[in-house]
């Protein structure tokens, strides 16, 4: 009974193992698929990343072209005041010189950007899918070998395994046996002993034949302990090295096949996303050197430098021509009689009174003239500042009666400006008739 039991243990060990080895075997198959498709997602990660850079560069060549053409349309249209003789008498001149160099400059930088994006790094790409591609065909080669080899291992396992069931289960038997021959002769040894000396020659010949069955058996016996022994011992070491194998395959070669496939990927990456930023890099550096440069131009803007320098290039037309003199009629001499003197001394007085009151209301009129002009350059300034708002808070204003927000504070801004520019033409045109 306790040997059926054995066998049947041992059946199922063995249909538990070959349960192992047909999942380890999909469990290989899997890691194969899983690699390919790795691979696949990687070339397609490639292939966008080089469209993207492709369409990218397209987009910066076309906007280079654009900032080029503009360039030369104003550099065209300009040429006779910004490169002129004005252009040393007039800071404006300057702004623009300023705008149009700095225009240009980002025109080449872009264009370089794009050349760089469609044809370094789109090369760059190519060559790296390339190499993807053939890394991961070797590296699957490699992949397979190793799989190769841990299936051999476990299948030396398994012949190993159901050796040893064999000749564990032969081993079974012949214990068996031989215990039941020792019952029998046990038996048969208690009756002879009953019977005493009367037995015969022929029965003493038939206890040493079953003598001689019972130690051929227990050699048997002998012999397949031996062989089961050796089959044990074989089978210990083959699992041995099947769990050594698993170990290294798992805790190492399966890491050091991913690394495989994916040599080199990563860092190609990486050297494209550095070049594409390093350039874009350069563009942002030199566009804000180009912004200081042109906030430096605008801060030399000087009005009055600007019409002194008008004034002195065309001093020809705006000097003053000649002095009137006094020319007598006929010999007539300028003489302060006495019947008019206390007349001329009144009125003498009576201007000076005037001029006075004149000049009190002409300083009071200039403040106001100032204050004025402060207003009106204010609001100015602030349409300007306020020309490019933010894109999302213009988006959230409510409309009132189908008009925007903004648009209302334009049209405000715009109507309180045209109103304080003429109350400043009226001041103006008031002072200059004084």
């Amino acid at each position: 009974m306790t040997s059926h039991v054995k066998l049947r243990k041992e059946k199922g060990s063995l249909a538990e193992y070959e349960s192992q080895m047909k999942d380890l075997r999909t469990q290989l198959t899997d890691q194969i698929k899983i690699l390919d498709s790795q691979v696949e997602v990687k070339q397609q990660q490639l292939s966008d990343l080089s469209e993207f850079l492709r369409r990218r560069g397209d987009i910066e060549a076309e906007y280079a072209r654009a900032l080029d053409k503009l360039t030369e349309r104003f550099t065209h249209k300009t040429k006779k005041y910004v490169f002129g003789v004005l252009s040393s008498f007039n800071d404006d001149c300057n702004v623009w010189s300023v705008l149009l160099t700095q225009t240009r400059l980002e025109s080449r930088e872009h264009a370089a950007l794009g050349d760089t994006c469609c044809n370094t790094l789109t090369q760059r790409l190519t060559h790296s899918m390339e190499d993807t591609h053939r890394l991961h065909k070797r590296s699957k080669e490699v992949g397979v070998q190793m799989q190769d080899e841990l299936i051999k291992v476990t299948t030396e396992l398994q012949t190993a395994l159901k050796t040893y069931n064999q000749y564990h289960t032969d081993c079974l038997i012949a214990e068996g046996k031989l215990k039941e021959a020792e019952r029998l002769e046990e038996r048969h040894t208690g009756k002879s002993s009953e019977l005493g000396l009367g037995q015969s020659s022929g029965q003493r010949r038939s206890s040493v034949k079953k003598m001689e069955r019972l130690m051929e058996k227990v050699k048997i016996m002998r012999e397949t302990q031996l062989k089961c022994t050796k089959a044990r011992n074989d089978y210990l070491l083959n699992l041995a090295a099947a769990n050594a194998e698993m170990n290294k395959y798992y805790l190492q070669d399966v890491s050091t096949l991913i690394d495989c496939c994916d040599l080199g990927f990563h860092l190609s990456v990486d050297r494209v996303i550095r070049c594409y930023l390093a350039s874009r890099w350069r563009i942002q550096k030199a566009e804000e050197t180009g912004l200081k440069q042109l906030e430096t131009a605008m801060t030399s803007l000087d009005q009055s430098g600007d019409r002194d320098a008008l004034l002195q290039q065309h001093d020809a037309a705006f000097c003053l021509p000649f002095r009137f003199n006094y020319h007598p009629h006929e010999g007539d001499q300028v003489d302060a009689e006495s019947q008019v003197r206390y007349e001329l001394e009144t009125r003498f007085q009576q201007l000076q009174s005037r001029l006075a009151a004149v000049t009190l209301e002409t300083e009071e009129i200039s403040k106001t003239l100032k204050a004025t002009l402060a207003s009106l350059l204010d609001t100015m300034c602030n349409g300007d500042s306020n020309s490019a708002p933010d894109v999302t808070s213009s988006q959230s204003h409510d409309t009132i009666g189908g008009v925007s927000a903004p648009k209302l504070a334009i049209a405000k801004r715009r109507a309180n400006q045209q109103e304080t520019e003429t109350y400043y033409f009226t001041v103006r045109e008031c002072l200059g008739l004084r």
